[in-house]
């Protein structure tokens, strides 16, 4: 790289008058001098100096020299001060000197000695014993520049935020083991750091935030355990049997380490990251029944006008089956909702009903809206993951329309139990529809439309009936996810009558891993890294039917006049659409199906390795159950069904 000050011209202050970065005050009760402010930097502006100036083609195993190299051309070797920040103190700090290969700086106490702690125990004379037992050698992640405004120390300040963001936000401790046949920066640096940026800006579910969370410390812990069984077994020259007991230790604990690193990537990887599922308000608790074991009939909103209120009598509220409920009202839907217990019912009457929340439902309860969709509208307002979650045995949504805005999550969540969906109409935002392991959908009558994702994502082991809906104007129209994980199982999907048009993508994708054979046809192709590809069956594309010689004879007819050939056309295109489509219904349970059996024989061979040579038939028949017919097809982008391998 060009090392050049030209180079640097346009980033940092070399070769400018005066700082060009800001200050802040620190907190606390100690007047320490204000710190630069380098935390706020936006996505590019990290993006660039990692890429361009400090990590550049390096391999992860070069990671900490390039950083060296980068901070010995930028950063000022003394002459300047800092905060020194640990969990347990601050002090203020003067700069000698920079052990560069090292990534420390070699500090003494500034004078006056300024020092803030959680106790009193950290006197002068202790934080001098501290610099001694450490050789006054410090990291440099663990300091704050001085602010200074003649602007000599803003490359000072700059680098070490970017080397304090990148071990705190980039990189694992296990990276610098990880194979170095990838550019680092590629592979790890940049989905880690977009993933960082998603999750500032709110573009990543909370739910999904906090899994990865948790995900990244129990690797973390079982990356630490293996080390400690590793280094106990190089220390130990013996072929004890103890010893073997540690190496297959070692090995279970790698196995571990693996799998949940793979899950990180998942998540790391933004077209990857929703085909890890995740399960949301895990802690939710049905209520029951009323202590009481009546039900009540909740409207909304508070004010009835009588005409309407004589109609909601005759129509809702005085059946023979409802003359021992109690009817109360409220102001809006998710006040009703949070009010319901097991098996009560909320009416909706007509009316634009804004909220701000999210409609967790946990019982059995009936939302309806009084009227037709169009009526009956509730807009959520604010961002949030989702709009509706659902997780009662036996819910029914209908005659609503759902607005959703800004969200980050789908408009409505089945995690658990069965929703049934009819007569609604759905205005998305990101995805649509998530039907999760062990969920139900019944969605009938519907239209779905507007989502920047899939209008309907199903996962393994859900099941999903689609009847009479329009699913319209999404990313893609139905994203059938991976189920060939042998923690799985086969998801069933009913699909009748179904109208999936003017979508971005495909009409319908499965989701699943690239085989051996797949990955080396990719590879054949140029197919490069581990990023996921579709695969175009050739029936799928948007086609117009050809019949080469009754067009020329009709083309030929049309000079003479005879207007029986161009009903002839019309019939001919027709039957040549209708057989498009009962091909494209075919198809995608031909593959759906196909994909089922394959995991039916994975989960025999592993069964068969564990010695189970006979397996109860319905253990074995574990096979997908897929009904596709009379659903059209129309103007999808890339045409009616994808394969997504990853």
């Amino acid at each position: 790289s060009d090392w050049s000050a030209d180079s640097w011209s346009d980033y940092g202050s070399r070769d400018k008058p005066g700082t060009t970065l800001g200050r802040t005050v620190p907190d606390g009760n100690v007047l320490f001098p204000d710190i630069f402010h380098t935390d706020h930097l936006l996505f590019y502006e990290r993006f660039r100096a990692y890429q361009d100036y400090i990590l550049a083609d390096c391999k992860a195993s070069e990671v900490k020299q390039f950083i060296a190299e980068y901070l010995g051309k930028v950063l000022e070797p003394s002459g300047w001060q800092a905060i020194w920040r640990t969990d347990v103190f601050e002090v203020l700090v003067g700069v000698v000197g920079v052990n560069f290969p090292a990534l420390k700086a070699i500090v003494q106490l500034s004078e006056p000695f300024l020092c803030e702690s959680q106790d009193s125990s950290f006197t002068l004379e202790c934080m001098q014993e501290l610099l001694e037992l450490k050789e006054h050698q410090i990291l440099l992640q663990e300091l704050w520049v001085v602010y200074d405004e003649s602007g000599e120390f803003d490359q000072t300040a700059l680098a070490i935020e970017h080397v304090r963001f990148f071990y705190r936000c980039i990189w694992r401790m296990w990276d610098e083991e990880e194979e170095d046949e990838f550019d680092y920066f590629v592979r790890c640096v940049e989905p880690r750091l977009r993933l960082h940026y998603d999750v500032l800006e709110h573009r990543v579910p909370s739910g999904l935030v906090v899994d990865y969370q948790n995900l990244l410390s129990q690797c973390e812990e079982l990356y630490e355990k293996f080390l400690n069984v590793r280094n106990s077994i190089s220390s130990n020259d013996s072929d004890s049997e103890a010893e073997n007991v540690s190496m297959v230790e070692g090995l279970k604990l790698y196995d571990k380490v693996e799998h949940l690193k793979q899950k990180l990537k998942l998540i790391e990887n933004p077209l990857l990251r929703y085909v890890f599922g995740y399960q949301k308000y895990g802690s939710l608790q049905a209520k029951g029944l009323r202590p009481t074991g009546a039900k009540v009939i909740h409207v909304v909103p508070w004010t009835v006008k009588v005409g309407l209120l004589h109609l909601l009598a005759r129509d809702k509220l005085c059946p023979e089956s409802c003359e021992n409920l109690d009817v109360q009202f409220h102001r809006d839907p998710l006040a009703a909702v949070n009010a319901c217990y097991e098996g009560d019912r909320v009416i909706i009457c007509p009316g634009h009903y804004v909220v701000d929340g999210v409609f967790c439902i946990a019982d059995s309860v009936e939302l309806e809206g009084y009227g037709l969709p169009d009526d009956v509208v509730i807009e959520k307002q604010g961002k949030g993951d989702n709009f509706f979650d659902c997780r009662g045995a036996n819910i029914k949504i209908s005659n609503l329309k759902l607005v959703q805005h800004d969200a980050v999550e789908g408009i409505l969540n089945v995690h658990h139990g069965k929703t049934t969906l009819e007569n609604c109409v759905l205005q998305c935002e990101t995805t649509g529809i998530t039907v999760r392991t062990s969920a139900e959908l019944l969605m009938k009558n519907s239209d779905l439309y507007g989502c920047k994702g899939a209008g309907v994502e199903i996962y393994p082991g859900s099941a999903c009936t689609l009847l009479h809906n329009g699913i319209h104007h999404c990313k893609e129209g139905i994203l059938v996810k991976n189920f060939l994980d042998e923690d799985y199982e086969a998801p069933r999907i009913t699909m009748v009558n179904n109208m999936i048009h003017n979508n971005e993508g495909y009409g319908v994708v499965l989701v699943r891993p690239a085989m051996p054979s797949e990955m080396k046809d990719a590879s054949a192709q140029g197919t490069k890294g581990i990023f996921p590809f579709l695969e175009e069956t050739p029936k799928t594309r948007n086609t117009q039917p050809a019949q080469a010689g009754d067009e020329t004879a009709c083309t030929e007819g049309s000079r003479q006049e005879q207007p029986g050939c161009v009903t002839d056309e019309l019939e001919l295109y027709k039957q040549a659409e209708t057989s498009e489509q009962t091909e494209n219904n075919s198809e995608i349970a031909n593959v759906l199906g196909a994909t089922s059996a394959k995991k039916s024989q994975i989960h025999k061979k592993r069964l068969s390795e564990l010695g189970f040579t006979e397996a109860d038939d319905n253990l074995m028949s574990q096979e997908m159950f897929v009904s596709v017919e009379g659903n059209q097809f129309k103007w999808n982008g890339k045409g009616s069904f994808g394969i997504f391998l990853f």
